[in-house]
């Protein structure tokens, strides 16, 4: 199979496993890195062997078909716009956008070009979560009813060298994490319609515990503690939980879903692995699923390889733009929902991603 040629803007700490993964794919080949910090990009480059780029040269490479997008999220949409424009089909880490604004204006470039659009989280393409969405259209639970996720932890201060962001507009937990459940959801029970919520800021002042800004306060903008409700299209309702503000461990587990014949317990949707159980009506204790995919140890980058083999191969792409739009209006919408006290009713959706195919080595690392 031909590779469609990849150029990664952004040299941060996420691009390490997007280069270490991103030419193993059969699919696709990482031959450039750019960064606003070019000296950054070109140590990068130097340690994977391939050519380092000011961003201006890597948008101007002809020979970079495809970029994927690592910069900080308040740039995901000027750079994704930019790729665009300059004819490379574009893959960007998430949240697809910060607002809802900008991910429509992507979209609508993407297809006025003509070229691909995708965004991370791909964890839900892991063999973890794989094997629970086949359990599930095989109906091994029976008729999905609900769900529930539940994504807590304490504040990113205490261990975060620059918090600062998380507690931010364009932070907080649903907007940090509520992308790796919320994708997760989509994708074994489809698109939402309708999302209310309850949000609070718990502590509008915090300080910071770690180095190097040890003592010094943080001034709370955006709610840390942030419940939902999601009424799905295919008639299931879940609930879920997001929250910077339980420091003690939780027993709770990451994401159940609820049949009418059964209840699955998810892997971590952070991951790609993770132990999957079921319990059955009439069962008097859980068993264990294994494993029916590839690919459960750290696959990141198996979205952008998945656009990859769609563009060679001329069909649609899994973790496409439409499913990271989607997420992010519902991660919006349920803030919008606390703020003014009402339901709020989702104006995009999005195709369930298919499931992977079990024979074919369109994600299998060589």
């Amino acid at each position: 199979m031909d590779k469609i040629k990849v150029g990664i803007i952004g040299a941060g700490n996420i691009s390490g496993i997007y280069l270490e993964n991103g030419s193993k794919f059969d699919s696709m080949e990482v031959i450039a890195i750019a960064d606003l910090d070019v000296p950054r990009a070109v140590e990068k480059a130097e340690q994977h062997g391939i050519k380092g780029y000011s961003v201006d040269e890597l948008m101007a490479d002809p020979e970079v078909q495809m970029v994927i997008n690592l910069t900080i999220p308040q740039a995901h949409a000027s750079v994704s716009i930019r790729a665009l424009e300059s004819g490379k089909h574009v893959y960007v880490e998430k949240p697809f956008t910060v607002t809802r604004e900008e991910a429509e204006q992507v979209i609508a470039m993407g297809e006025q070009k003509g070229l691909y659009v995708g965004s991370a989280p791909d964890t839900f393409l892991g063999g973890g979560l794989q094997t629970a969405i086949k359990v599930i259209e095989d109906g091994w639970i029976g008729t999905p009813i609900g769900a529930t996720a539940f994504m807590l932890t304490g504040g990113h201060e205490r261990w975060h060298p620059n918090p600062e962001f998380f507690y931010q507009v364009g932070g907080g937990p649903m907007f940090d994490m509520g992308p790796y459940y919320l994708t997760a959801l989509v994708a074994m029970l489809g698109p939402i319609t309708r999302v209310t919520g309850s949000a609070n800021i718990s502590y509008p002042e915090r300080t910071i515990t770690s180095q190097p800004k040890h003592g010094e306060k943080i001034k709370v903008e955006v709610p840390t503690h942030i419940a939902g409700v999601l009424d799905f299209a295919c008639g299931a309702m879940g609930t879920i939980l997001t929250t910077f503000d339980t420091p003690g461990q939780s027993t709770l587990p990451r994401i159940e879903i609820y049949g009418s014949q059964g209840t699955l317990l998810v892997p971590d949707p952070n991951t790609f692995g993770g132990e999957i159980k079921i319990n059955r009506a009439g069962a008097s204790e859980w068993s264990t699923i294994p494993h029916l995919f590839k690919n459960t140890e750290n696959s990141r980058g198996l979205g952008a390889a998945d656009m990859a083999a769609a563009i060679l191969e001329g069909r649609s792409h899994r973790a496409s733009g439409q499913l990271g739009y989607h997420v992010l209006e519902v991660m919006h919408g349920i803030h919008d929902a606390a703020a003014e006290g009402k339901h709020y009713i989702m104006k995009s959706s999005c195709e369930k991603p298919a499931l992977r195919p079990l024979d074919k080595r369109d994600f299998q690392i060589m």
